[in-house]
């Protein structure tokens, strides 16, 4: 979200990120200016009583709650699960009579958790701490974003003056010009990332992994090809193995997307550093976890315009 925010004039001010291995890479591509503060447990930041205090002249709350309690894929437990309760702390620190907007971005499947009465709930605690002018819609990284990953999201506008609410609206789709081909490398990758003999189930890959240009992904007793031309949706769990890891073929053998073909696919620029020795396995987790920058720029672009 700040490398998009950056591109429409706003400037950051404070940074919460627990993970110690994201904030390597974090580190590793933004210097900060003297007045810049980073406090990693944003439970922390919601309970100074005047956040001006701790980052003076912030108007603008960016925040991607973690999506695991509210996702298909895993228990969805909500509000109940220790880490669905960080949106309690989003609401103290928004209630803040500094922050004019805020912009909140989860998994699509929050807004039916609980036949939907999970999200009619924060939405009313949203309004509630001085936001009448809420806004919200599902984007997809693949028609909003220009990049051939579909991945949907839902976002969460709000802002204090209905003045500026009223000038917003969601950016509209886009014809998606980029295909799979254009993500990946040209050039022979590591070893790592292909699968051969060692591997048992390279057979099965073999024999159903026969298109260029094409994302598979196997499902422990069969591959699954996915003949949108995209890829799905990018996992925090890639890393990990298993059906999570889109697998592709180059001209060279049948592999795995490298992370930084995955940093393409979620829109991050060419110039975006990953750390030196930092694990494959991190890297994945955090391009899985990350937004899609293109499509946030086009959002961002309409949130700024707004205030």
């Amino acid at each position: 979200m700040r490398i998009a925010f950056e591109k429409s004039g706003a400037e950051c001010r404070l940074t919460s990120e627990i993970d110690e291995n994201a904030m390597k890479t974090y580190r590793r591509n933004f210097v900060e200016s003297p007045s810049h503060q980073f406090i990693p447990d944003v439970r922390e930041v919601a309970r100074f009583a005047n956040l001006g205090e701790l980052a003076p002249e912030v108007k603008l709350v960016l925040a991607g709650f973690p999506c695991q309690p509210f996702s298909i894929a895993g228990l969805r437990k909500g509000l109940s699960d220790e880490r669905g309760k960080i949106f309690t702390s989003i609401l103290d620190i928004i209630s803040q009579e500094t922050v004019q907007a805020f912009v909140l971005e989860n998994v699509r499947g929050i807004m039916s958790h609980d036949r939907g009465s999970t999200f009619a709930y924060m939405l009313q605690e949203l309004g509630r701490r001085g936001f009448p002018g809420l806004k919200f819609s599902v984007l997809n990284s693949m028609t909003h974003g220009g990049v051939p990953q579909n991945r949907e999201r839902v976002f969460i506008v709000g802002f204090r003056d209905e003045k500026n609410a009223d000038a917003f609206d969601f950016p509209s789709r886009v014809e998606l010009r980029k295909s799979l081909a254009d993500v990946m490398e040209s050039h022979r990758v590591d070893d790592r990332y292909y699968y051969d003999g060692r591997f048992d189930c390279y057979t099965k890959l073999r024999e159903a992994v026969t298109k260029r240009n094409t994302a598979y992904q196997w499902r422990r007793v069969y591959v699954r090809e996915n003949k949108s031309g995209v890829v799905p949706a990018l996992t925090a769990n890639m890393g990990s193995g298993g059906h999570n890891v889109p697998i592709v073929k180059d001209r060279f053998g049948i592999r795995k997307l490298t992370p930084r073909e995955c940093a393409r696919l979620q829109g991050f620029p060419e110039k975006f550093k990953l750390p030196e020795g930092m694990a494959d396995s991190h890297l994945y987790h955090q391009f899985g976890n990350s937004i899609t920058v293109s499509l946030v720029a086009r959002l961002a672009k309409r949130v700024v315009d707004s205030l």
